[in-house]
């Protein structure tokens, strides 16, 4: 692989160590999928913050990197979400010994520049890629939202490549950062209307049948933004998919479909609805309703507030956000509205990279198809697929 005067600089440790192997995490994955070249990125997103996933190596890892005082993010860099609500992981019952082993891990990151705000919308907080910049991004609801959404070149990065990105200011170019390779390979044509968890439904579905495919979407009406953060997630976890194209509506549409696309998939209602009771694993009621994966916007915490104002719950609900949101939330009063009712409203984590399962909680209500997924696998939980207001049990 092609390297610049610059580039060989750093990859001979001219700049210190952790650039060094920064480079050669990069150069390692260039030479894998056979990139020619590095190409400068605007931004990075970085995964493998929680402690329930990454665990003492992990921890270990970055604070030795974080050592280096020249260890240092070239782009603006955010973090994934933590286990805990950093804040207020007391009251919702984490434990002191696992909230001190995440604080610790978010502290190292801290010090390598990389910002504290822990979500997996990157793109509801200011980091906000233009159309054709390159970046590396690595949780994966996200990656199809920059790819799909904001029409910005990214593959699916793990954690320490995302990392190692942010430092060098710098990523292998290969699969999607390259034009020819964002084409679609299946026409998905919707023969009904659909809203609500139906998208969630219709990403698990389509993600199953096309793996690391790039699905093209005909729809019958026009998806609002939180929709399409909902489908980008859901196509991500049942698959690999990083980049999706709507037709009238994602940036890339008109130059998405090959010349022979002659596979297409038809989904009806019945295929929807086959799929919600797939994703759930239990007809009994939640004790906790979880909502926010990804990370709510405050469209979506506004919705839950009106839904909520003047009742009283009977289950718990956790709403996930980010603190930028959360702040958002206070001042518009959709806070107090939810506390008063007996919800919460939770940053920097979410349901499925927090240690739920050490709680006193046996069945999951979730609206998110990402999170129907994950939960019995990652928690151990029983998870109940629905729309918010079915999954509230409110006086």
């Amino acid at each position: 692989m092609y390297l610049t005067g610059e580039e060989e600089k750093m990859y001979q440790g001219e700049y210190g160590e952790t650039i060094k192997k920064s480079m050669e995490i990069l150069v390692a994955l260039g030479d894998i999928y056979q990139a020619e070249r590095l190409v400068n990125i605007t931004s990075a997103q970085v995964s493998g913050v929680s402690y329930k996933t990454i665990g003492d190596a992990g921890l270990e890892y970055l604070e030795d990197l974080a050592r280096d005082t020249q260890a240092r993010t070239r782009v603006a860099s955010t973090l994934n979400p933590a286990g805990v609500d950093l804040e207020k992981w007391e009251e919702l019952g984490f434990s002191p010994e696992f909230t001190t082993q995440q604080h610790r891990i978010v502290e190292a990151y801290g010090k390598m520049d990389v910002m504290t705000t822990c979500t997996c919308t990157p793109y509801l907080i200011g980091n906000v890629p233009l159309k054709g910049s390159h970046i590396a991004w690595s949780e994966s609801s996200a990656v199809a939202y920059a790819n799909s959404i904001l029409g910005a070149m990214s593959n699916r990065e793990g954690g320490p490549g995302a990392l190692a990105a942010a430092i060098c200011g710098k990523t292998a170019c290969y699969g999607y950062h390259l034009p020819e390779n964002r084409k679609s390979d299946l026409v998905v044509e919707l023969e009904c209307e659909i809203q609500g968890t139906d998208y969630g439904a219709l990403g698990y579905l389509v993600g199953q049948t096309v793996k690391e495919g790039k699905p093209y979407f005909k729809l019958k009406n026009r998806p609002l933004n939180d929709n399409l953060k909902g489908l980008g997630a859901a196509l991500a976890s049942s698959g690999a998919v990083a980049l999706y194209h709507i037709e009238g509506i994602t940036p890339e549409y008109k130059d998405a479909l090959p010349e022979e696309a002659d596979d297409t998939l038809f989904v009806d209602r019945n295929n929807l609805e086959e799929v919600k009771e797939k994703l759930s694993t239990t007809s009994l009621k939640p004790d906790l309703v979880c909502l926010g994966c990804p990370h709510a916007s405050l469209e979506e915490i506004r919705k839950v507030a009106e839904i909520l104002k003047g009742k009283k719950l009977k289950n718990d609900l956790w709403l996930c956000t980010s603190i930028n949101m959360k702040t958002a939330a206070d001042r518009m009063g959709y806070t107090k509205i939810i506390e008063q009712s007996g919800g919460r409203l939770v940053f920097d984590t979410c349901m499925v990279v927090a240690p739920i399962e050490e709680l006193d909680y046996e069945v999951i209500g979730v609206d998110s198809a990402k999170a129907a997924n994950y939960v019995p696998s990652m928690c151990g939980l029983e998870v109940v697929f629905d729309e918010i207001e079915n999954l509230l049990d409110l006086d």
